[in-house]
């Protein structure tokens, strides 16, 4: 069985690296709508209105200790696009590094409503996810998919909303 980066290699082996890339290749998937927009704003910027208050999405800061599996690029992976159908989200890239000698990872999901992110230290069994999404996305889903994958033993979320109007 070929390693995820022997399978990387493989799928872009006649890849032309100088070639211009097409910027509308990750719009190909299908694009969300939303529920939560005011029908009577002509901007069409997705906005969230709950609870007496409007922004922009859910920012969700992530810190798991005493966990494990924090250099498996597979298991990372899969969390990701665990979390992002769960989330309810829209997955339109996901990027890893594997550092070495640690075996750390720092990674990214660009979803058509944000991104979830990731930064790890297996060395101190720590690792930081930033989980942020807008429109219907329903970013607070992704945590119970972060702890079963990585088993920490202690969890701790905050929550920004960003772009939050004040009137």
């Amino acid at each position: 069985m070929a390693s995820p980066l022997e399978e990387i290699k493989e799928v872009y082996k006649d890849f032309d690296y100088n070639q211009e890339i097409d910027p509308t290749g990750a719009t190909e998937t299908h694009w969300p709508s939303f529920k939560n927009v005011n029908e009577n704003d002509e901007r069409n910027d997705h906005f969230i209105q709950r609870d007496g208050k409007q922004f922009a999405g859910t920012h969700l800061i992530i810190d798991l200790w005493g966990a494990s599996k924090l250099d498996d690029l597979q298991v990372m992976e899969q969390a990701f696009r665990e979390a992002v159908i769960e989330c309810g989200a829209t997955l339109l890239h996901i990027h890893m590094h594997h550092f070495t000698p640690n075996g750390g990872i720092s990674g990214v999901a660009v979803l058509a409503e944000s991104h979830i992110s990731v930064h790890t230290w297996p060395e101190r069994d720590y690792a930081a996810f930033d989980v942020f999404m807008c429109g219907d996305a329903e970013p607070h889903k992704a945590t119970e998919i972060l702890r079963k994958a990585f088993l920490p033993s202690e969890v701790s979320v905050k929550e920004i909303l960003r772009g939050e109007v004040h009137n």
